[in-house]
């Protein structure tokens, strides 16, 4: 089973999934799509590696104008889910605390989001998603303790400031929906794991959750993800 993003709107009915999908031996996982775009694939090998130091910090700005034919949902269900996932990701780690402002201006729902997730050790991923913006910005920065690397969803162009130089290395551009898709196929017939397993797909809808309760009470939200 292959579920759009995000798994569930309440996190109740993703564990009920999760545990359906156990019970029937289904293989089951969502459409967090960034994990397999070739960008954000070489800045985990780079994060992994330590090759620019410790990453501490992650920001992402995702702006582009209101899409009309989403009505159900606001700006953190729809956009900033990917982020929130990609920073899971990236970290290898769930947050242990969130705090977000959210807004409407030509929404039902909020159309602006900035949503802080805290890991241990005091790093940090900020999240910035607006639909007003005229221009179309998908774009995220990676702060190591030996170096920032900047890189763009769409292009998918990687970008590094050492103390001493800048590198941009050669990667090549590749259809992240065919690498999902490649890896799903592959996963059904016993050939790999999947990257985006159920269980994380459930967090990232509890985080989605606690950013939209952090917004309206106006205070953090902590958080005790498996």
């Amino acid at each position: 089973m292959f579920i759009e993003k995000p798994l569930t709107y309440l996190s109740e009915e993703g564990e009920d999934l999760l545990e359906l999908a156990k019970k029937n031996n289904v293989i089951m996982t969502c459409g967090y799509i960034e994990r397999f775009n070739p960008a954000v694939d070489l800045v985990k090998n780079y994060v992994k590696s330590k090759k620019y130091g410790e990453l501490v910090m992650l920001e992402f700005h995702r702006e582009n104008r209101m899409p009309l034919h989403i009505k159900d949902v606001g700006i953190i269900y729809d956009t900033s889910v990917h982020d929130i996932d990609t920073a899971m990701w990236l970290f290898d780690d769930t947050p242990q605390v969130v705090f977000a402002r959210a807004g409407s201006i030509n929404h039902e729902h909020e159309d602006f989001a900035t949503i802080m997730l805290g890991f241990k050790d005091n790093k940090v991923a900020i999240i910035s998603s607006n639909w007003i913006t005229p221009t179309r910005v998908r774009n995220f920065n990676a702060v190591c303790t030996e170096g920032i690397i900047s890189s763009d969803f769409i292009s998918q162009e990687v970008r590094i400031e050492t103390k001493n130089d800048t590198e941009i290395p050669r990667n090549e551009k590749q259809e992240p929906l065919q690498l999902e898709i490649q890896n799903f196929l592959g996963a059904i017939e016993g050939k790999n794991e999947l990257r985006v397993k159920p269980e994380q797909a459930v967090n990232v809808t509890k985080i989605a959750e606690a950013s939209l309760l952090s917004s309206q009470k106006g205070t953090p939200i902590y958080l005790e993800l498996k």
